[in-house]
């Protein structure tokens, strides 16, 4: 989640939601910069917010298996976030990018609880559009977006009944866990990490959400080298979620994931069966990260 507590200190002073929030207006490129067939799409929330969003068909030729709802970081816009779901129409699956308020060319400001309305209009887009329908729907959450997105389905039964499946990506379990790692990697923070994040509001947090989602399957991706959302902050998350439900661990930068063919072709599989498939579960199978003699994230195996 990137910069996700940047200012804290302004943050515990204030409680301000909105600085969980990175936006970065207008969009430095769009789908076709990386061959992609896309069309842009016009959302509107439930108190009049105009959204941007890019709409990706499947490959022409590629049988269509279903529709990703991704819902991205905390920082920048979707442009910045391609990378997470630019690999999907080749597999079938159409994707829905959402741009919340405030980023590129989404009208508002970024806040909680304004910012599930965004979510609300997105699913109303997919409840209506005709190349959608008669398809299985899939969310797919990223960083702050993985939170969104459960709190969002453990408050909408309606909508989360419409889901194959949940696919979460270096989520964090709890702002408030987040807000006391990041405080005590720094010593002139260390000190307060807990009375400090007791400040930070918690009750939106992906953990607190996931006892609802019962019958969702989830699978869920958590690096072992992610320096953001640390790793038993993933693990509890897991705990927490109810079957079924697979943890993923991977290697590299925080939700850089989809970067490596590796998990591509595991989230592939496991929405092939997300009731069976249990995805890479040997650490030796695992590439390191970094590779030790280049630097750079080894040659990948494939499952």
């Amino acid at each position: 989640m990137k910069r996700l507590l940047a200012l804290l200190v302004v943050i515990s002073l204030s409680g301000c939601s909105e600085l969980l929030f990175y936006p970065e207006r207008g969009l430095p490129l769009t789908p076709d910069k990386a061959h992609l067939a896309w069309r842009d799409v016009t959302l509107t929330a439930a108190d009049g917010t105009r959204l941007n969003a890019w709409f990706l068909p499947a490959k022409p030729g590629v049988p269509v298996k279903g529709t990703v709802l991704h819902l991205h970081g905390n920082g920048g816009n979707m442009a910045w976030h391609l990378a997470g779901s630019w690999w999907l129409p080749e597999q079938g699956y159409q994707v829905l990018l959402v741009d919340y308020r405030g980023y590129g060319r989404s009208e508002g400001e970024p806040s909680l609880p304004a910012i599930y309305q965004d979510i609300d209009a997105a699913f109303d887009w997919l409840n209506t559009a005709p190349d959608v329908q008669g398809k299985p729907l899939v969310v797919l959450g990223q960083s702050i977006g993985g939170a969104l997105a459960v709190h969002y389905l453990s408050e909408h039964p309606q909508q989360r009944a419409r889901v194959k499946a949940l696919v979460l990506d270096g989520v964090p379990a709890s702002y408030r866990e987040v807000a006391r790692y990041t405080l005590g990697t720094s010593w002139l923070t260390w000190a307060f990490k807990r009375p400090l994040s007791w400040v930070i509001p918690d009750g939106d947090s992906a953990i607190n959400g996931m006892p609802q989602l019962e019958g969702t399957p989830m699978l869920l991706f958590q690096s072992l080298d992610d320096t953001q959302v640390p790793l038993h902050n993933g693990i509890s998350l897991y705990k927490a979620a109810p079957p079924p439900r697979v943890l993923q661990l991977t290697r590299g930068p925080h939700v850089q994931t989809f970067g490596d063919p590796t998990w591509r072709e595991v989230m592939v599989r496991y929405l092939d069966d997300p009731q069976h498939f249990n995805g890479l579960r040997r650490l030796g199978e695992i590439p390191n990260y970094p590779d030790p003699q280049t630097g750079k994230a080894a040659p990948s195996s494939q499952p």
